[in-house]
């Protein structure tokens, strides 16, 4: 049985750093869904995993630092470190600057708000409960409970790597924050949810009136989203006008996708003439459709059965990488391929296929015009669902490459510590990247699946190796030493932001439920999320939280460095 010992005992072997891991990362994972009071800590437990393990070893081991050499775990964490971000970055891009529109302006500068609040909050506990004791781990720590108290991991990840930077160029041990991330993590899952119940007490909302807003409310971007329609050509003023001419003279994007004039059904061009009579199926943004209506004639029902030839629908997968990038009024589609093009599906979402809206590998458009053509086209796109299977692993790695570099340059000259590390870096060229990457011919199209399996690979991987080391000392800090008040001050810097922010968002006008999704994504936590859906049968709160998410993860993962940094650097 010597070799079965080995297996935990000898910490320098592969297989025994490989078993640990496994053992960390699966007894986490199935710990995490266990649910109390209908929430669960998630992925997260994977860090109580590896704090236990770590607490193990070093009762049964002393002579071990850890429960693996150092450096492997060191190189483990901050790699499992670049990829979580990095997978993140790629996610929010498509939408992170899309999300600064008229009211999501105004959700991002509530939580960029209390974001700031947070931060305030962490230093006046600092002040209060440790600046006395002139000790220089007390402030590293607080930025800890600081992270555990908003749930935000990235964040954690992002301090790690600075206190890293910081105490190693100065020869010092780097102190576990992790310890204070767990401390103030529980309470913290639990605290956003309890101050967003308590922002309806403060507010007087009456969940049911909420509702019935909504109902009234627009539930999409009424200028993206597509609406279809038949019109009859009434307007005299358009007899012989060309599809082109009309479109002009209204400066309103729509497609004609078939015409019937005379018995005869085409596929119209920009030269295509219209005449009185004439019935036609438009596609249009939902804005505009009144005017289109009111300038072109009434709403009827048509029989397209009455037709000499024969004209398919279909929706057809953008899989070449030769189309990434290219805007519909560069394919020329109706002119050139003879069909049209009526409306885009990206991430789940129907997009009004304008001239000036650029295709993207992984979208999905409806084609109409006759079979041979639309079966032209869709070859011409790739329609291969097997090319999305895999995901476009250079294009990941050709951004982490650039994101080290980017996050390796000082930002200030001659302060080499003033970098954004590998953390804000990677996340920084991601989001670009995932915004911008088809100008550059890169295809960062990843299924959400895979997207999803890359993100939480890199963060099992993070959270065991932050948790193994600080398992050593964690139980020591809870029982003997600022455990309690970490749970304390991290209790405080959850509620107080929250129940500042959300009644200033409700005298913004801001719906309850768009309120408790911002409060979810600014603090970026999936169970204050599943609670505010809970209470809401419309997609308030999602869209809420997903406005605020990408900006607010930026934030978090950049203050984080920043705090760091700047604050931190200034102790010695």
């Amino acid at each position: 049985m010597e070799w079965f010992v080995n297996l935990f005992a000898n910490t320098n072997s592969v297989a025994h750093i490989a078993l640990i891991y496994a053992i960390v990362i699966a007894v986490g994972v199935y710990l995490g869904k266990i649910k109390l009071f209908g929430i669960s800590l998630g992925v997260t437990f994977v860090l109580f995993a590896g704090i236990v393990v770590g607490h193990i070893y070093k009762i049964y081991c002393p002579e071990s630092e850890f429960a693996a050499p150092g450096d492997t775990l060191t190189f483990i964490q901050d790699f499992g470190l670049i990829l979580f971000v990095f997978m993140i970055g790629l996610q929010v891009g498509p939408g992170f600057f899309e999300s600064f529109g008229k009211a999501g302006l105004k959700l991002n500068a509530l939580a960029a708000s209390a974001i700031v609040l947070n931060i305030v909050v962490m230093f006046a506990c600092y002040f209060i409960f440790f600046y006395q004791k002139h000790d220089v781990n007390d402030l590293p720590m607080m930025v800890g409970t600081l992270y555990g108290a908003v749930t935000n991991t990235p964040g954690l990840g992002a301090a790690n790597e600075a206190l890293n930077s910081v105490f190693g160029q100065l020869n010092l041990p780097v102190p576990q924050i992790a310890s204070a991330y767990a401390c103030a993590y529980p309470l913290g899952v639990l605290g956003i949810i309890g101050a967003t119940i308590l922002v309806r007490y403060l507010c007087r909302v009456k969940l049911e009136q909420e509702e019935a807003v909504l109902e009234e409310q627009a539930g999409a971007n009424a200028n993206q989203k597509p609406h279809h329609m038949h019109l009859e050509v009434s307007n005299k003023y358009l007899e012989g006008k060309t599809v082109l001419q009309v479109h002009n003279f209204l400066n309103r994007d729509f497609v004609v996708s078939r015409i019937l004039h005379d018995g005869h059904v085409s596929i119209p061009n920009r030269d295509t003439v219209f005449h009185v009579g004439d019935q036609m199926y438009i596609v249009c943004a939902e804005a505009d459709y009144e005017a289109i209506v009111a300038f072109i004639g009434p709403v009827i029902e048509v029989d397209w059965e009455q037709q000499d030839q024969p004209l398919v629908s279909k929706r057809v997968l953008v899989t070449n990488p030769k189309i990434n990038g290219k805007s519909f009024g560069q394919m020329h589609f109706s002119s050139v391929y003879g069909v049209n093009v009526t409306r885009v599906t990206r991430h789940g979402m129907d997009i009004f296929a304008s001239p000036n809206l650029p295709l993207q590998v992984g979208d999905r458009i409806m084609v109409v015009g006759p079979q041979d053509d639309v079966d032209r086209v869709a070859n011409m796109m790739g329609n291969s669902i097997k090319r999305l299977d895999a995901p476009n692993i250079a294009t990941i790695f050709v951004g982490i490459i650039i994101g080290i570099i980017f996050g390796s340059l000082p930002f200030i000259p001659g302060m080499p510590l003033m970098k954004l590390g590998i953390a804000g870096g990677p996340l920084i060229i991601a989001i670009l990247i995932g915004r911008y990457g088809y100008k550059m011919k890169l295809v960062t199209y990843t299924t959400t699946s895979a997207n999803m399996m890359l993100r939480e690979i890199g963060l099992v991987l993070f959270l065991a190796s932050v948790g193994i080391k600080a398992g050593a000392n964690f139980f020591d800090t809870v029982m003997t030493g600022d455990g309690v008040l970490y749970v304390l001050t991290g209790f405080l810097i959850t509620i107080i932001p929250i129940l500042i922010v959300g009644p200033i968002a409700r005298r913004m006008k801001f719906n309850y439920f768009t309120i408790a999704g911002m409060l979810a994504g600014t603090y970026t936590d999936p169970p204050a999320l599943a609670y505010a859906n809970s209470i809401c049968s419309k997609e308030a709160p999602a869209v809420g939280y997903s406005t605020v998410y990408p900006f607010a993860m930026f934030l978090r993962i950049l203050t984080a460095q920043l705090i760091v940094l700047f604050c931190c650097g200034q102790l010695f």
